[in-house]
């Protein structure tokens, strides 16, 4: 069994995440949707919002499985027994910073990145560009997932 995890801290999940991991989990058996937790980083919304969102989302998906962790993404692979961490791509800027982590992983605990370019018409969107939105009661429907978009609306 192939198992991939994506990492992230879905701070919301956005229609940009949406895309690489609808075309991601096609390339393994199983993917973790792994919520990261980092005591220094001030989140928008807690942890339970962002999984009851990712939830939302995927629910009725065999293949994925939402998770959460807190420490190196690598030590959580070794964790599930997965090989593969999958990343996404919005631009140049994106590849430069995600290169040199890869490297790294595969230094340190021999697990593979894989990369997928988000699709053109969402590389524009970004989880900052949504809490910014959201900080200035404006609309965010349009970038991230209509079943996100009624959780955030529910809690407003």
């Amino acid at each position: 069994m192939k198992k991939g995890i994506f990492p992230g801290s879905f701070d919301p999940l956005t229609s940009g995440h949406l895309d690489i991991i609808e075309r991601g989990s096609a390339l393994f058996d199983k993917l973790y949707i792994a919520v990261g937790v980092n005591s220094n980083k001030n989140y928008h919304f807690s942890l339970e919002q962002r999984i009851e969102m990712l939830s939302a989302v995927f629910e009725g998906n065999p293949s994925i499985e939402i998770v959460h962790y807190s420490g190196l993404t690598v030590d959580f692979c070794k964790e599930l027994g997965t090989d593969y961490i999958l990343r996404g791509l919005r631009n140049p800027a994106d590849f430069e910073f995600e290169k040199s982590i890869a490297h790294t992983n595969k230094t340190i605990a021999n697990i593979e990145t894989v990369f997928l370019l988000t699709s053109a018409d969402k590389s524009y969107i970004s989880s900052s560009i949504v809490r910014d939105i959201l900080r200035n009661n404006g609309d965010v429907s349009a970038l991230v997932p209509q079943k996100v978009n009624e959780k955030i609306k529910s809690w407003n």
